[in-house]
């Protein structure tokens, strides 16, 4: 496994591990709305067909996991959509959400790894992004 910028590895571990716990939760989030199992205030107020996007979701990850593992070129940007999918169950707006107090857990987790995805993301389109004969700004 390589990374994409440079010749170190430690880089595309970090993701596919980000990956394969957003995996995890995003699956355990599947098993607990099909369970039925609480906490799950999902499926109080259904504003989408959740079922079919966790599973649309699982399988962007996948993808994104089995490309990040391998070193694929293309595998920020998959990874990067895999990370866009799991804010909607994951993102910030969890923190204003009653049920924090039972399900803290899970969000901390997923925003670390959504954090681990989305930073080097970024960071590599900023660097293809620049003109290589330019000195960087300060």
């Amino acid at each position: 496994m390589q990374n994409q910028t440079d010749n170190s590895q430690t880089g595309d571990r970090f993701v596919a591990s980000a990956n394969m716990a957003l995996l995890v939760l995003t699956g355990s989030m599947l098993l607990v709305m099909v369970t039925r199992t609480e906490p799950h205030p999902a499926l109080e107020f259904e504003i989408f067909a959740l079922g079919p996007y966790l599973a649309t979701s699982l399988a962007i990850g996948s993808a994104a996991y089995v490309l990040a593992a391998r070193g694929a070129p293309d595998a920020m940007a998959i990874t990067f959509v895999f990370a866009l999918t799991a804010l909607v169950s994951y993102g910030s707006q969890k923190h204003v959400d009653a049920e924090i107090s039972r399900t803290w857990p899970e969000v901390v987790v997923a925003q670390i790894a959504i954090t681990v995805i989305m930073c080097p993301a970024m960071c590599r389109e900023i660097h293809l992004m620049r003109p290589q004969n330019k000195a960087p700004m300060l």
